[in-house]
């Protein structure tokens, strides 16, 4: 525990620093990829460098932490640190497009500490009454940079070069490494040797690449029932059944189950799962909204996200002062409750939607987002001592990475499905360049994305190409309803579990 208050603000100035660098990382990159593409082109190998990314910080999240529950936060907060500065340096020397995915698989594999031991750290720092208001920081400067992110690095890219955006995360990286070095003082005190489950690590790495590899490819590359997607499903399943079997044996397994058995954590990440798939398979859709149904710039489209971050960065710094007054529970179901409001009236909308109607929409959603990730990731905190808080907090987060990219890969492959009819349309009428683009293999909402590819179609054409995108983006929000519907059930289930004890 830290005592002093200087010291908690050099910890709570070193955990913001690694937090915006993780938050900023991804929408930054997405800004400067086409910079990247220019250079060394490749554009088959354009998603990749999102994909490896995620495929190593998910991975490792549950590995992080246990092993900052074996031999401390500091050491394992630190080493996480240095190892996606080590990939940030590397990215911004990449010679190939080879070497730039490969080095950000470097930066993947570090980041998967950033967000989970934070968090704990700021666990073991901040006593509970004063823990819910840094959660609430914590989230609403994520939700912050991840607006700030994509102008950011427009911005970067433009007058410097793409490298930039990744040596500039070295002096912020330095900084955060050296406040929480100074900050942070621990005592890890073990009877006995900790022995580290090196097997339930391999077997748990290979599992979820498995998994994450076949959402990735499947209804991309390959189609869902193919024999690819199918075998690195049948790896997957295989490789986390035998992880399952090793963690019932070993003594001091990777992930403890038992964890599980506790309401706030089980059916909290089953909530955090099914909530995670989803935002993140549904919001993704909105600019595609935006810019494919109501013909809106690109810039515009990309606009819409910030009412939803900003709102939901409202009700972030407001939890922190209700987890001082209510339950977890009492928390996550009105929050859920919005949130489902604000997915049902998404669904709604339609080519005649008008602009504050999607707003609104977005409004009420992030209202209702905001203080559910908070409240979920305290309520794993608090329900462990602090030998498995490391273990509980990264199996929090790892569960809700995990349904954010299954929610992503199903409602992405539910709209393609339902676009389907549309592009046979186009094709049976051979449109001009809409219907050559189609018929090369192009998706068909990407025609109505492109000016040239709108203005190539006829009127009925194109009323009836916005109509068939609005009602599959429809789908895709009702889809995302569903499963916030499901995170709500299991939001109930959670017991009377709160931060802080009323006094009597």
């Amino acid at each position: 525990m830290v005592a002093e208050s200087k010291e908690q603000r050099l910890i709570t100035w070193g955990l913001l620093l690694g937090l915006i660098l993780s938050s900023v990382d991804q929408t930054i990159v997405a800004a400067a990829m086409p910079n990247v593409l220019g250079e060394w082109g490749e554009l088959s190998l354009y998603s990749w460098a999102f994909s490896v990314y995620m495929l190593a910080s998910t991975v490792t999240m549950p590995i992080y932490g246990r092993l900052a529950d074996l031999f401390g936060r500091k050491i394992t907060y630190m080493a996480g640190m240095g190892l996606f500065l080590l990939g940030s340096l590397l990215c911004g020397m990449a010679g190939s497009i080879a070497s730039f995915i490969a080095f950000r698989g470097v930066q993947g594999l570090g980041a998967g500490a950033l967000m989970p031991i934070a968090f704990t750290i700021a666990a073991d720092v901040f006593p509970p009454e004063r823990r819910g208001r840094f959660m609430g920081l914590f989230s609403a400067v994520f939700a912050v940079s991840s607006i700030v992110g994509p102008a950011l690095g427009g911005w970067m890219t433009e007058l410097w070069s793409w490298r930039g955006i990744f040596w500039i995360q070295l002096p912020i990286g330095a900084a955060a490494l050296y406040f929480v070095r100074k900050g942070l003082h621990e005592d890890v005190r073990r009877q006995q040797k900790p022995s580290v489950d090196g097997w339930g690590a391999l077997l748990l790495a290979g599992g979820v690449t498995s998994l994450l590899t076949a959402l990735v490819v499947g209804g991309e590359t390959y189609a869902w029932g193919s024999a690819p997607a199918l075998g690195w499903f049948a790896v997957s399943t295989l490789l986390l059944g035998a992880f399952i079997g090793v963690e019932m044996r070993v003594k001091e397994p990777l992930i403890p189950l038992r964890l599980f058995r506790l309401k706030t954590l089980g059916y909290g990440s089953l909530a955090g799962f099914f909530v995670s798939a989803g935002m993140f398979g549904a919001i993704a859709y909105v600019p595609l909204y935006v810019q494919g149904v109501m013909g809106l710039s690109a810039s515009t489209a990309g606009s819409m996200l910030i009412p939803l971050m900003l709102s939901a960065a409202v009700t972030s710094m407001a939890c922190g002062r209700w987890m001082l007054r209510t339950t977890f529970r009492g928390i996550l179901l009105p929050s859920l409750a919005l949130m489902l409001a604000g997915f049902l009236l998404l669904s709604r909308l339609d080519t005649d939607s008008s602009l504050p109607e999607l707003l609104l929409s977005l409004i009420l959603t992030g209202l209702g987002m905001g203080a559910v990730y908070p409240a979920l990731g305290t309520a794993a905190q608090h329900a462990v001592d602090w030998q498995e808080r490391g273990a509980a907090t990264s199996c929090s987060q790892f569960f809700r990475s995990i349904g954010g990219t299954i929610g992503v890969s199903v409602l992405g492959s539910l709209l393609a499905g339902r676009m389907s009819a549309w592009q046979e349309l186009l094709v049976s009428r051979s449109v001009s360049a809409a219907g050559s683009q189609l018929e090369a293999g192009a998706r068909p909402e990407m025609v109505l994305l492109d000016p040239a590819g709108r203005a190539s179609l006829p009127p009925e054409l194109l009323s009836a190409g916005e109509a068939a995108l609005s009602s599959a983006i429809g789908d895709v929000f009702l889809a995302g309803a569903l499963f916030i519907a499901i995170g709500l059930a299991a939001s109930t289930l959670l017991g009377s579990a709160r931060l802080v004890q009323p006094s009597r």
